[in-house]
């Protein structure tokens, strides 16, 4: 089965673009336009157009294309903020949090038209969401995957917790683990593709596939093409072979 994924995106919607326009071109190549893209979640945050990069997404899917979508942690923290917001003040709401300059709540906020001055109170923030974020950007989030799985490979935003069946998994470990599956080399059975832990480039580990090469920061957006267990990069200049070390 020949399936596509593509890293966490942060609202880098001509880095998305130009991922898909690889995955169309090795899609010709192969005469294969049906194939899956998985999106491995982390749509939104830090980038200049989260509003785009879901827009593109809901664009997509609603044309029939095969495109899943995963949800990353930095996508439950915005949706998070879009729920109704609390009665009372018994401190920090947790989806404040996700206003923090390092993690990028407020250029998503900006994508859709808020002014978000310093200074400004969070219950307005939200307020001014609940009106301008469409429905449509709501149902996506809504709707996210938690993971994808083949034959050969588990497609996840951030890892598992090695050992527990994926019916079992929680879902804060599914978007947020670091610490007990990044330091994890034991066979998971299949090849867990993930994003959430940047690296300078895709890293194939041998239980596991990181794609997430910090979009905007690192290099470009991540496409990557799977073969059964066999992995390729995309570039411009077509496949490159991303394989285990030894």
């Amino acid at each position: 089965m020949r399936l596509y994924a593509i890293g966490d995106i942060h609202g880098q919607l001509d880095m998305l673009r130009a991922a898909h326009d690889r995955i169309a071109a090795d899609r010709e190549a192969c005469g294969d336009a049906g194939a899956p893209v998985v999106h491995l979640g982390d749509l939104c945050d830090r980038g200049p157009d989260t509003a785009g990069v879901i827009q593109f997404l809901v664009d997509g899917i609603d044309d029939g294309q095969p495109w899943i979508v995963l949800k990353g942690n930095h996508d439950q923290m915005f949706a998070g903020f879009l729920e109704d917001y609390p009665d009372g003040d018994d401190g920090l709401w947790p989806e404040e949090i996700w206003l923090h300059s390092a993690l990028g709540g407020g250029a998503t906020l900006r994508s859709y038209g808020i002014n978000t001055a310093r200074g400004r109170p969070s219950a307005d923030l939200h307020r001014e969401a609940a009106d301008l974020v469409p429905d449509a950007h709501r149902r996506l989030l809504g709707q996210l995957r938690l993971y994808f799985e083949t034959g050969d490979l588990i497609f996840v935003h951030a890892g598992i917790r090695p050992g527990v069946p994926m019916a079992n998994q929680d879902e804060d470990d599914l978007v947020w683990i670091r610490d007990g599956f990044l330091d994890d080399m034991t066979d998971h059975g299949k090849i867990v593709v993930h994003g959430h832990t940047p690296v300078e480039e895709p890293m194939h580990c041998g239980n596991r596939i990181a794609l997430d090469t910090g979009a905007g920061f690192y290099h470009p957006l991540t496409a990557a093409v799977f073969e059964g267990r066999d992995c390729w990069i995309l570039t411009e200049g077509g496949r490159q072979a991303l394989r285990p070390p030894g």
